[in-house]
């Protein structure tokens, strides 16, 4: 893989299998392996939920713009919070020294996998229900990908092999 794209950064809505295949992916690739949610936690000091209810998604949205811009990695694979896209400067800076992996997943699927969607510290406003997050954030996520993998119906060893064999073909591996 080219300097150019030394980090593989996962968007995708919660649920969608950023964590869970960025590990895998980063053990396939032999790279390390960062979930931004967490980072987010440790260096506040509090899960995503306690910064929702205490400050709002606004100001959740603003700290993970914060922790993404702080970021200066090689040879990492970037599990980002769902909410990630709406930071067009966030983007841009992960996106010098990466390529972006929107891990798809249709809202049915995401309906079964999210039982906690009140209480899982999704940054969404008051009322809005995952339909339209969803619907929200399609087009952000589209926007800044430079491979989709559909991950509705892939195991997540299948889904680290489609993005291995995407990343080859835009890299001009065999």
């Amino acid at each position: 893989m080219s300097k150019l794209h030394s980090n593989i950064i996962l968007i995708g809505m919660p649920g969608s299998g950023k964590s869970t295949v960025g590990i895998i992916l980063a053990k396939a690739l032999v790279y390390h392996f960062i979930d931004t949610d967490v980072v987010i936690q440790t260096l506040q000091g509090r899960t995503l939920q306690d910064i929702l209810e205490a400050e709002g998604p606004v100001t959740l949205r603003k700290i993970e713009e914060e922790a993404l811009l702080s970021l200066d990695l090689c040879q990492y694979v970037i599990a980002t919070g769902g909410s990630a896209i709406y930071s067009h400067t966030a983007m841009a800076h992960l996106k010098q020294n990466g390529l972006a992996v929107f891990l798809n997943v249709g809202l049915k699927t995401l309906k079964s996998r999210i039982r906690n969607f009140e209480s899982r510290g999704i940054a969404k406003l008051p009322g809005q229900g995952l339909a339209d997050l969803f619907e929200e954030r399609l087009t952000l996520y589209t926007t800044y990908a430079d491979i989709t993998i559909d991950n509705t119906r892939l195991t997540q060893e299948e889904a680290c092999e489609k993005i291995i064999t995407a990343i080859n073909n835009i890299s001009g591996n065999p």
